[in-house]
């Protein structure tokens, strides 16, 4: 399987921590609690292995999909596991290790840091910060976001606090609002919220070159989906 790129800037939370990529190439590492502000975020995506996954040499799905709804069309025929990811086996509570489920639910968030709105950044979340109950005020990105829209505020107003539940055995974080933003703040993420980064931040990329092969972005990496 062949990498032939990554987005530019990305931030990983392997390991419980924060990690910046720059162009492949882990940069800064934040031990605590990291303020951002949200720019925009994908819908959210599902991806299956078929084998075990490694995160330090990753590799394209069998199968993924960009909406939760159906697979990708980019998916070949003999490694689509259902029609529609509602009817898939892989869907299923059990289906993975313990009672997870083997396809894994994502989502891409476009993100900058409270102390510079100039660079943009993706944050990928698992399943584990998606969903779930607030603790101590802190909440599931699915749970902030709710929490957002019952207050009329937008998640583009606001400084976002994203921090590790110390008490979770795998990377989970939880989020809550710190502040808004100010006037001048604000329309510098309008601006950065409107970039080609952060739309590709959000982007699950398919294209098709001249030489007939399939590209596809899967946690951040670029692979030929005809790559055997």
């Amino acid at each position: 399987m062949q990498n032939v790129g990554e987005v530019r800037r990305r931030i990983s939370i392997n390991g419980s921590k924060f990690r910046e990529y720059v162009n492949g190439q882990q940069d800064t590492v934040h031990e605590g609690a990291l303020n951002v502000v949200i720019l925009n975020a994908a819908k959210i995506s599902r991806s299956y292995y078929a084998g075990e996954y490694d995160a330090s040499s990753p590799t394209r799905p069998t199968c993924w999909s960009a909406d939760t709804s159906a697979p990708a069309p980019e998916v070949k025929q003999e490694d689509r596991q259902a029609y529609r990811c509602m009817d898939c086996p892989q869907n299923i509570k059990g289906s993975g290790a313990g009672a997870s489920r083997a396809c894994r639910f994502a989502q891409r968030l476009a993100v900058v840091m409270e102390n510079d709105f100039t660079k943009v950044y993706q944050l990928q979340l698992p399943a584990t910060s998606l969903f779930g109950k607030a603790k101590e005020g802190k909440m599931p990105m699915q749970a902030y976001a709710q929490y957002l829209s019952s207050h009329n505020t937008p998640a583009l107003s606001v400084i976002t606090e994203c921090a590790f539940d110390r008490g979770s055995m795998v990377p989970k974080l939880f989020f809550k609002a710190v502040r808004p933003l100010g006037e001048e703040e604000v329309g510098l993420a309008a601006s950065m919220a409107d970039s080609q980064e952060a739309k590709e931040a959000i982007t699950m990329s398919i294209s098709t070159p001249p030489t007939g092969s399939i590209f596809v972005e899967v946690d951040g990496f670029v692979y030929d989906a005809n790559a055997n």
